[in-house]
């Protein structure tokens, strides 16, 4: 088996699919997924279940594409796989958060963080107040 993958590598074959898009646009594309993973550990406050949602539906669509090219690009599905997964994680926890009492299981838990919440929404609803200016 490695053998048969080594006689490959040094193929003519090889080099043209490293020195193409096939290969270099899912390579540039992992940095999504990578910051998706990240963003797993960053609090609930500052995720965008807008964006989010657009980021999951986004990779599937293109999981799709990368499923129905031919060849087959796997590297781009595997890509975008882990984009949507990390997405649609991160739209559950958004979920749970705002919408099932996740922010009030927090700041009653810590009291002290009901300040801060306070900022961030002054801070929500001033960039909404701009939005609907422009």
């Amino acid at each position: 088996m490695a053998s048969t993958f080594f006689t490959w590598l040094r193929s003519p074959k090889a080099r043209e699919y490293f020195f193409s898009t096939h290969f270099w646009g899912p390579v540039a594309n992992w940095g999504l997924p990578l910051a998706a993973l990240a963003d797993l550990k960053k609090d609930e406050e500052v995720i965008s279940g807008t964006m989010t949602t657009a980021l999951a539906c986004y990779s599937l669509v293109f999981m799709r594409f990368a499923w129905k090219v031919q060849p087959r690009n796997y590297l781009l599905f595997a890509c975008h796989a882990t984009n949507a997964t990390a997405q649609i994680v991160q739209d559950v926890r958004f979920v749970k958060y705002w919408h099932f009492g996740g922010r009030e299981d927090k700041l009653a838990a810590h009291p002290g963080l009901a300040e801060e919440g306070k900022v961030t929404q002054a801070i929500k609803a001033a960039a909404d107040a701009s939005k609907t200016q422009a």
